[in-house]
């Protein structure tokens, strides 16, 4: 990867960087409605929300917006642990409320064989 460059993978749902602050670690922000997602106005790109690298030695913290690096301000060890809690809950419901159940999976996929 290229410094300052933002790879996006609609394919894979995935967008990935070197970490701004210049360390030089990948970072990868997996897109979907409980992670980040991406704007694109002809021009720039936003990534939403902010990018907190917390597992690496930097643990940087920053927003990409309009195409720019917006610092934000470090996170405590609390703040860090409440954070990573709620995204965990928002992926749990987010991912349970985009599962089939099973016999809306069974019935999707049995229809074609009734005709």
């Amino acid at each position: 990867m290229d410094a300052g460059v933002l790879y996006i993978s609609i394919l894979y749902r995935t967008c990935g960087h070197l970490c701004c602050c210049g360390c030089g670690h990948e970072v990868i922000t997996p897109l979907s409605p409980a992670q980040w997602s991406i704007t694109y106005d002809g021009v720039n790109v936003s990534l939403s929300p902010s990018v907190g690298n917390w597992t690496l030695p930097c643990r940087s913290h920053y927003w990409i917006h309009d195409g720019r690096i917006r610092w934000s301000r470090r996170y405590s060890a609390a703040e860090i642990a409440q954070n990573r809690d709620r995204d965990r809950r928002l992926l749990a419901r987010t991912t349970q409320e985009h599962t089939p159940r099973a016999l809306t999976w069974l019935r999707r996929h049995l229809q074609p064989w009734r005709r």
